[in-house]
């Protein structure tokens, strides 16, 4: 650039948030894969499993039609609220009105920012979690509030001490990010937790805010909203998703569910930011939401058989993964001989040409783990397991060399 160049300084909400860690790893990913490298990406847990072939017809069947391609409410048809709200009540007993306690969202993670817009300003403090989803502090960041970490630790079981919390000054704390089954570690939450978390946030006046998209995948005991505790619809919000379980991901489906007052509030700024979800979509996410429980067998069916393979990779590399995990990945520590996520990472990239996320970008109590993902085939899957027993196989005769 020359000095005459215009320069436009970056707005100052933007000064602690970088670029999503993801999206400047698949960028380093593609390079290198464009290099010849052929990268397998056990990263990102985005399914490569096609949605259920139902969903697929009623999209075209609507895409079919003239009338479908116009603008769509910015509440979502009242048949995808109500498929939502049924949704709830079947598989979590819980009974949602549909025209006012669900809101349709072009994704989950889109529910975040519009939560955090919503309510938060500088001045008040937001509880998320560490390790948790990076956008959780992402969205804070962006808002200006005052971000206070609550400690997630493998000894106390990945759930927060709540005594500990009460213990401190929450006068300023408005939200609190809450997310279990738990990503990164794939920690369940029961309902006597849930039950003491509902009574912490009414004590202290917070508002709960429960990120649940994982609780259909490998979860063997039944999948649990936030929302069935008594009492709950007074302080909390759940956002869910069709991403991991309906393999939707790209589809942008979510929902956010609760207290009618707060979804009005959402639903203030949300219409500001977007002009409805695409009519097909809406239709072919009513189908989806209609599956019964045979989806979800099978669906688990493949990712079970995908999670010994990624254990036995997991394994090969000198980690121990916990039993139990529920979701989409496999967390495990960090063996000896590495720093940290990061150095197991790059060791495992470099030589086995196979990525995993190092746990640290999730929060400092992240950093001795990393994480690997379901989302690939089981023949790509034996694929990185043969690379990296031959990357350790051949790892002391190098040391031997040397």
């Amino acid at each position: 650039m020359t000095e005459n160049t215009l320069q436009i300084p970056v707005a100052s909400r933007l000064a602690h948030t970088g670029e999503y860690y993801f999206s400047r790893k698949l960028r380093e990913l593609a390079a290198l894969n464009a290099a010849g490298a052929n990268i397998i990406n056990l990263g990102i847990g985005s399914p490569d499993l096609p949605p259920h072939p139902s969903v697929l017809a009623a999209l075209a069947t609507t895409a079919a039609q003239p009338t479908a391609h116009g603008y769509q409410g910015y509440q979502g048809t009242p048949a995808l609220r109500q498929a939502m709200a049924d949704f709830y009540q079947r598989h979590y007993g819980v009974a949602l009105e549909a025209a006012t306690q669900v809101l349709p969202l072009l994704g989950s993670k889109e529910g975040l920012m519009h939560l955090a817009m919503t309510f938060l300003e500088v001045g008040d403090a937001v509880l998320i979690p560490n390790p948790g989803y990076p956008t959780y502090r992402a969205v804070a960041e962006i808002c200006g509030a005052e971000i206070r970490e609550y400690n997630l630790t493998e000894a106390a079981g990945w759930l927060p001490d709540l005594d500990a919390l009460a213990a401190t000054d929450l006068s300023r704390v408005k939200l609190m990010l809450v997310n279990y089954p738990h990503m990164p570690t794939g920690t369940a939450a029961d309902l006597p937790f849930l039950t003491r978390l509902v009574a912490f946030a009414r004590h202290h006046r917070i508002l709960l805010v429960h990120d649940n998209p994982y609780g259909f995948i490998l979860n063997e005991t039944p999948p649990l909203s936030l929302l069935a505790v008594p009492g709950a619809l007074e302080v909390a919000v759940e956002l869910n998703s069709l991403s991991k379980s309906h393999n939707m991901a790209g589809w942008r489906v979510g929902l956010l569910a609760g207290r009618a007052d707060v979804l009005t509030d959402v639903l203030r700024f949300k219409s500001n930011m977007d002009s409805g979800m695409f009519l097909p979509v809406q239709q072919a996410a009513v189908a989806a939401l209609a599956l019964g429980a045979e989806w979800f067998e099978e669906l688990n069916a493949t990712y079970r058989a995908r999670r010994e393979l990624v254990v036995e990779l997991l394994q090969a590399v000198g980690c121990a993964p916990a039993p139990g995990q529920v979701g989409l990945f496999i967390w495990a520590a960090v063996p000896a001989g590495f720093a940290d996520g990061y150095a197991l990472s790059d060791a495992v990239l470099a030589g086995a040409r196979v990525f995993l996320t190092p746990g640290g970008i999730f929060g400092s109590n992240g950093g001795g783990y990393i994480r690997a993902s379901l989302c690939q085939p089981e023949s790509v899957l034996r694929e990185a397991l043969a690379r990296v027993r031959e990357w350790k196989n051949a790892s002391p005769k190098r040391h031997a060399e040397a």
